[in-house]
């Protein structure tokens, strides 16, 4: 039997080194001989159903927490975005800033353009030519491996003070400037351009030099390998955030400005430009004068379906991993993004519910910090605090939206909320006019189940006292035991430690209420809202996720009349249920036991009847 090496195989089948030693490690590779620390293989190998090594269950794992493109293409299941190459290639912008949410892909695109474009000693096209890019055409092909590449996250930039975060930025960058390291020593480079490099490298340098080290080490680059330099930025405002957060707003803004103006903007030694955040900040005047910016945001309709996951490829996924009978709940929970023209969906939260054997959840939620809500929802005004509250009921809200919301403006600026929750995922635009000042009005509401639990949850984010949380719970626990005295009075209590008199305007404020409270109980219950069913649609209903729970139907009442008689009322509520059989949806699911509970409010009262 003829064997051939490692690097004889990689070019045969085209196979990455690592993949090869990794099905020939699994026992794929029939016949394969381990050989000192490298492996033989037979020439009459059949690679043309072993490019993956699966798991247990004959199916590739999900990337979970893996955001590096050749990991993820080697090792796990990879939806393709290889196209954004493609249309990249077409427009042949300067510099591209893409804004999407947290969680949406951004990283994973950012380094498969790496590997795509940078030009490094080994042969990163095995990467791509099974994807969807390599059937373009030579013309796109023949940008594979041309570039150097400048590559940098600022995702891990989370320090309490300026001092720190520049500490990080810098270490960021040396490292950075070390994977260079040829340049240390390169002919090519003068002596002073290397006196400069070693300063980045020992993190010696100053704020000035530091500013300035993404044009000094693209530079260099430029003049090594004869060819302008790629430079990738990730996650680029995630100190700025950190910066408003912690009150050195003002300090990390100053030396990203500086920062990006000397990469950025009239860089002879740059090729492309890429960055990606959540927020533009552009009116911070971080990308002052840089006419070679081109921003894609949640409404632009170019390269909209490559950050998120399109229905047609969970569609796909879902039958790959045997679920393709779940795809109504995965659209219930976790679809609902418009980004420009394409329908997403979230893409953490898909993979998640896929490895957690398709139990739904808040995936997402539980990935990133949601203070900004809270901090909306103890400083907005009453118009702010019911249009919030019209999102839990499932209604849009109009509003303008601008794309360059900074920070400062989320609580300072009413109409930025919008702006800024749509930006940064919670909310999903329905509905766009064009009104006759050239502006567009936008219909804006909570995309989908998950977001709807956030909403829901951080409104026990404005408890104030250990006690009251301690009530909130409480109360659920009432729930969870069908304890309808105990909930009453559970409920009265949190009324008092809770929520002022000028609260209680609306039976919306009481219904987003009940849903913060039920959220507590989202491990054992879906929590659903204003939906149909029977003849009509529940306020609140509590779906068991287990056989051994039982169902609960509230219907909520709510009167400004003082004199009105409560208990009457929550008989009333109580009755409703039964003439709209509220219920019928939970008995044809075949749940055996259903509580109906009738909950009456006025001011900081309550009655409860089941």
């Amino acid at each position: 039997m003829n064997y051939l090496s490692i690097s004889d195989a990689e070019k045969k089948w085209n196979i990455s080194r690592r993949r090869l030693q990794q099905l020939c490690k699994s026992g794929a590779v029939n016949g394969a001989r381990k050989e000192g620390r490298s492996w033989l293989i037979p020439e009459d190998a059949d690679f043309s159903q072993k490019r993956s090594v699966k798991s247990r269950t004959g199916r590739l794992p999900l990337p979970v927490g893996v955001s590096g493109y050749i990991e993820t293409v080697s090792n796990y299941y990879y939806v393709d975005k290889t196209l954004l190459i493609r249309d990249i290639l077409d427009d042949l912008p300067k510099v591209s800033l893409f804004t999407r949410p947290r969680r949406f892909g951004k990283t994973l695109n950012m380094d498969m353009l790496r590997v795509f474009f940078e030009k490094t000693e080994q042969d990163n096209s095995v990467y791509f030519k099974d994807k969807a890019i390599w059937t373009c055409g030579d013309y796109y092909r023949s940008f594979q491996g041309k570039y150097p590449v400048i590559y940098l996250t600022f995702k891990d930039i989370k320090y309490n003070s300026w001092e720190n975060a520049r500490m990080a930025i810098a270490q960021n960058i040396g490292f950075e400037y070390r994977r260079h390291s040829l340049l240390a020593n390169s002919s090519k480079c003068d002596n002073s351009d290397k006196i400069n490099y070693k300063k980045i490298v020992e993190e010696a340098a100053n704020e000035v030099e530091l500013s300035n080290s993404l044009l000094l080490l693209s530079s260099m680059l430029t003049k090594h390998y004869g060819v302008g330099t790629v430079i990738i930025l990730d996650e680029y405002d995630t100190p700025i955030r950190q910066g408003y957060s912690n009150g050195y707003y003002d300090e990390v803004i100053g030396f990203i400005r500086n920062l990006f103006s000397a990469a950025f903007k009239d860089n002879p030694n740059l090729a492309y430009g890429f960055l990606t955040g959540i927020l533009r900040v552009a009116k911070e005047s971080i990308f002052s004068g840089m006419n070679n910016l081109v921003v894609n945001s949640v409404l632009t309709n170019r390269y909209s379906g490559y950050f998120g996951f399109t229905p047609e490829e969970v569609q796909t996924m879902a039958s790959y991993y045997h679920a393709a009978d779940k795809y109504s709940e995965i659209c219930e929970w976790y679809d609902g993004y418009l980004f420009g023209r394409s329908e997403i969906f979230n893409p953490w939260s898909v993979i998640n519910y896929f490895r957690a054997e398709c139990e739904p959840g808040a995936y997402w939620t539980s990935t990133g910090s949601n203070e900004i809500i809270g901090d909306i929802l103890s400083k907005a005004t009453p118009e702010i605090t019911e249009n919030l509250r019209k999102f839990m009921q499932g209604e849009p809200v109009a509003a303008l939206i601008d794309t360059g919301v900074i920070y400062p403006e989320v609580l300072e600026n009413p109409q930025s909320i919008y702006s800024f929750l749509l930006m940064a995922g919670y909310l999903k635009i329905t509905e766009k006019t064009l009104m006759p000042d050239g502006n567009y009005m936008y219909k804006v509401c909570i995309p989908n189940k998950e977001i709807a639990l956030v909403y829901a949850k951080e409104i026990l984010g404005r408890l104030k006292t250990p006690e009251a949380e301690s009530t909130a719970f409480a109360i659920s626990q009432a729930i969870y035991e069908k304890n309808t005295e105990k909930l009453k009075a559970g409920i009265e209590k949190y009324l008092l430690q809770t929520i002022s008199v000028y609260d209680t305007g609306s039976e919306a404020f009481y219904q987003g209420l009940m849903l913060g409270l039920c959220a507590i109980l989202n491990n054992r219950y879906q929590v659903r809202s204003n939906r149909e069913s029977g003849l009509g649609r529940f306020d609140i209903q509590l779906y068991p996720l287990t056989e051994d729970l039982p169902g609960f139907i509230f219907e909520l009442k709510h009167t400004k009349d003082e004199k009105e008689d409560l208990d009457q009322l929550a008989n009333d509520a109580l009755a409703q249920i039964d003439e709209k059989k509220y219920d019928a949806e939970m008995a044809e699911s075949g749940i055996k036991e259903i509580i109906k509970v009738g909950i009456a409010f006025h001011g900081k009262n309550v009655s409860v009847k089941s």
